[in-house]
């Protein structure tokens, strides 16, 4: 396992600088017309297109290697398995986790929130304790602790945040009580583009003695994330956001965290050894991962990470915060249109509203004009109405996304206001 660190580790140093018009050329689905417009993806938010590279590596393990992992002792099914290890290995390094054995492989970031919160909230969570989230989380990070405190006879509590769409972190630590067993809150809120200052919020509750947990579905894409540093309990996100394939997500946990949590699914590989009487269940990670895994998903997160790791980040990171600049100023001179969500810690995220127009209509008329975003209440019910609003439109960007594309944006926004007057 070592030596398959080693060699993601070595992988990352292989940086090219950052070239968007080179990056675009590795996205084939970019390079299409839609009603007869090039094509301009603004929902990476919702899912992220797919390099060449991982399309490759997805077809190349069909064609060659697939096989079931962990089970066999011929040629394919051991290339198998060492390309889902190597992948393991790439998703600590990518996070900074210690050791790949603190990686679970599940099907996505919801997967992950409901296996914490059902491996470790059911031992950890009691009647009259509490859970705390925020109000800008995704119903992924808050229908799971619903469903526990439901059962537990605990408490749900909620940290606010400001017209800005900032978490308000004196607020937030004033509901840290000695009763609070787990604090959940996102890294960047899908419907907002916050990031929220998760080093501090973990200080503060592990000062209480409560474990916490980062759905990071939103940050992978766009941040350098170091589980170390923020000093998280669990960390999760999902592959097809972050440039790899759906279907395949990762659970980080610190290994104390696993060892001590039951499995919470039973089946083939999770286990050491079953008779009639007794289980007795594998070591971390794999007594999380029951049955045959999405191996081909795993390689295919792994080959995206890879590629993402060439890159040069501070570069890439310049290009989005670029994105976020100018999109700004361009979206706030448009007549009628409200920004929802101004935090000054944020990632190229544009939710709107436009007056007069609902924000179906908005992405109707964006599709017929090339431009493809969300339109919607983006899974976040709470945060909506938080900000008086059943929905918003969103431009959510990633780094194959340019100023150009902006501009397409707010053309077809203009074409909507025609239409509306």
């Amino acid at each position: 396992m070592s030596e398959l660190f080693a060699e993601a580790v070595s992988a990352a140093h292989r940086r090219p600088p950052f070239d968007v018009e080179r990056v675009r050329q590795e996205f084939p689905i970019l390079s299409q017309k839609v009603h007869g417009r090039p094509l301009v993806y603004l929902d990476s938010g919702a899912t992220a297109q797919k390099p060449q590279r991982v399309i490759d590596a997805v077809s190349h393990f069909y064609a060659h290697d697939n096989a079931n992992v962990h089970r066999g002792v011929y040629a394919l099914a051991e290339r198998a398995t060492a390309a889902y290890e190597r992948a393991r290995a790439r998703v600590a390094h990518f996070l900074g986790a210690g050791d790949p054995k603190e990686i679970v492989f599940v099907r996505g970031a919801t997967e992950a929130l409901n296996l914490v919160a059902q491996a470790f909230g059911r031992k950890n969570v009691g009647a009259g304790d509490e859970i705390l989230v925020t109000a800008m989380e995704h119903h992924s990070n808050i229908v799971p602790w619903q469903m526990l405190a439901e059962e537990k006879g605990a408490r749900l509590e909620v940290a606010p945040v400001d017209d800005r769409g900032v978490l308000l972190l004196d607020e937030l630590e004033r509901r840290i009580g000695p009763r609070t067993r787990i604090v959940a809150l996102t890294h960047v809120s899908n419907a907002l583009g916050t990031v929220n200052p998760v080093a501090k919020v973990v200080e503060m509750a592990h000062r209480r003695g409560a474990a916490v947990v980062v759905d990071g579905a939103q940050a992978a894409p766009h941040l350098a994330v170091n589980v170390a540093e923020l000093g998280c309990d669990f960390y999760v996100f999902s592959g097809h956001k972050v440039f790899g394939p759906t279907g395949i997500g990762v659970l980080y946990g610190k290994a104390a965290r696993l060892e001590a949590m039951p499995p919470w699914q039973g089946g083939g590989d999770m286990i050491l050894s079953v008779t009639f009487e007794r289980t007795l269940y594998n070591r971390i990670p794999y007594k999380f991962e029951a049955g045959t895994p999405h191996a081909a998903g795993a390689v295919g997160l792994g080959a995206a990470l890879e590629w993402l790791g060439e890159l040069d980040r501070s570069s890439m990171e310049a290009h989005e915060r670029d994105l976020l600049q100018y999109g700004t100023e361009q979206l706030s001179r448009v007549p009628g249109l409200r920004i929802i969500g101004t935090a000054p810690e944020k990632v190229a995220v544009f939710s709107f509203v436009l007056e007069g127009v609902h924000p179906h209509d908005v992405g109707t008329i964006l599709d017929r004009e090339g431009v493809a975003i969300r339109a919607g209440h983006h899974c976040a019910q709470p945060l909506m109405q938080r900000f008086g609003v059943p929905a918003t439109v969103r431009a959510s960007l990633a780094l194959y996304n340019t100023r150009a594309e902006i501009d397409a944006l707010v053309r077809g926004i203009s074409r909507v206001r025609e239409m509306f007057r």
